[in-house]
């Protein structure tokens, strides 16, 4: 009967102890994060759970990494398959909190914003130097991008909706390319579905160059419609659309804030001044305001537009009255 007291004696002993070593264990693992302000840690490609605890006990960033390691026997079930990125830690985070967070997607992402009326190099440029983005495409050319993304032969410009984005650690332009891209075409099926039935433009790329001129052209809400109404009458009168924006595309790096006569009498494959009709490619990236606008022009009889310089144009019906609010925006500034 002594012996039956004394094992029931250790099992009671060993219960209690086994108890009070797991609360002691749990205690570790919910206990807040040794840190006294945010912190960015980053979980490298390929580190497993170990490495990961062994280097946040290296940092500091928590106190018994024999704990964290004890968590995959006792509770195998709570620990996430790690996820590659950068996470925010927190202070008032527990243990348990940090593991969940580094087998989650709550990774920290940073925006890059491609504004409405960029050309395609601008928002390559911009890619180069989007800090912690994965360049894949430095050094390609245009061509070769545009094979990368599944587009083989397709010109690039345009095709790529101004918008914000949101990458984290690790993610190429490749990618913030592809989600532009796919974007655009979505939008411009969209918008060309909701066409007018009398349209000049015949095809949904087309309606992407006309887009384009009119984003290069106003930045004025209300003048969209406009602007796009102007430029379907001058075509159907058989008129060239004599826009600047054109003038400056097809002078690329030559341009340097100022176009002279001789940049209007130039012949090139862009500039309206010269050629009939539209360009051959988008001359900039439209937002989906100026898409609307081309598929959608304002009824009415202007055929002239100029600068007021503040951003708005004066419209005119006739020559006459055009030339004479060139002499009060233009000349007289």
């Amino acid at each position: 009967m002594r012996v039956v007291k004394g094992l029931l004696f250790l099992v009671v002993v060993a219960a209690v102890a086994a108890y009070g070593g797991y609360r002691y264990w749990e205690s570790r693992i919910e206990a807040p994060l040794a840190l006294e302000e945010n912190t960015l840690y980053e979980v490298p490609r390929g580190a497993g759970y170990n490495r990961v605890v062994a280097d946040l006990a290296s940092r500091g960033i928590i106190r018994d990494d024999w704990a964290f390691r004890l968590l995959t026997r006792l509770e195998p079930e709570s620990v996430p398959q790690l996820r590659t990125g950068e996470y925010m830690l927190r202070p008032e985070m527990t243990g348990r909190e940090l593991i969940e967070l580094l087998g989650s997607d709550q990774v920290v992402t940073y925006p890059l914003t491609i504004p409405e009326g960029w050309t395609f190099r601008q928002m390559r440029q911009l890619l180069d130097n989007a800090p912690k983005l994965d360049n894949r495409t430095e050094g390609l050319s245009d061509d070769e991008v545009m094979a990368l993304l599944d587009r083989e032969g397709v010109h690039p410009e345009g095709w790529f909706f101004p918008d914000t984005y949101r990458y984290h650690k690790g993610v190429s332009d490749v990618e913030i390319l592809r989600q532009a891209l796919t974007r655009m075409e979505r939008v411009l099926e969209e918008v060309w579905a909701e066409r007018d039935d009398d349209l000049t433009i015949d095809s949904p790329y087309e309606a992407l160059i006309m887009a384009s001129l009119i984003e290069r052209e106003t930045g004025a809400p209300e003048e969209r419609r406009e602007i796009a109404g102007v430029f379907k009458r001058r075509m159907q009168q058989g008129m060239r659309l004599q826009t600047d924006p054109t003038v400056i595309y097809g002078m690329g790096e030559r341009y340097t804030g100022r176009i002279t006569r001789a940049d209007l009498q130039e012949a090139t494959p862009y500039n309206t001044y010269v050629i009939d009709g539209m360009p051959p490619t988008p001359i900039a990236m439209p937002g989906r305001a100026s898409l609307e606008a081309a598929v959608n022009p304002l009824p009415g009889e202007t055929l002239y537009f100029v600068s007021r310089g503040d951003g708005t144009h004066h419209f005119s019906r006739t020559l006459r009255e055009h030339n004479n609010a060139v002499n009060r925006y233009i000349r007289n500034r």
